[in-house]
């Protein structure tokens, strides 16, 4: 579950505004077993810290590409998180309904996050990394 906003004028970007909430008990990675271990307080610790919430800061040019950067409050942290931005562009569907698409990209480390719970593999190393990847595919209905 999860619910935001997006502002913006194609034709100024960088006044874009984006706000996002996502309820962390609804992780699902189709593994139900691993999806309980992430709500623990071993990670999310969802019945402590329910919502991961991102509040957008800013969007700047970089040569062709675009940053988004913003707040990412996660597991009771607020740290600023920098993401590749892509303008997929804005069609009308068959309903009447003008929608808009982005695709957005970047890298967090969980334990800045206070997330660092992680264990030994059998013949070593261990079994998650701090590093993780966060890819989004948005589609909004303009309201």
């Amino acid at each position: 579950d999860f619910e935001g906003t997006i502002e913006f004028d194609e034709t100024n970007m960088k006044s874009a505004k984006v706000n996002a909430v996502i309820q962390m008990a609804s992780v699902n990675t189709n593994d139900e077993k691993r999806d309980g271990h992430l709500r623990n307080e071993d990670f999310f610790d969802v019945a402590k810290y329910p919502t991961m919430t991102f509040t957008s800061t800013g969007v700047k040019q970089d040569g062709d590409d675009w940053l988004l950067m913003g707040d990412l409050t996660m597991h009771g942290v607020t740290k600023p998180v920098t993401l590749e931005l892509e303008y997929n562009g804005t069609v009308e569907d068959p309903w009447g309904n003008t929608r808009v698409g982005f695709s957005a990209e970047g890298e967090i480390d969980r334990t800045e996050f206070g997330i660092v719970y992680n264990s030994t593999l059998d013949k070593g190393g261990l079994a998650v990394g701090n590093e993780v990847e966060i890819m989004l595919e948005i589609e909004a209905i303009k309201k």
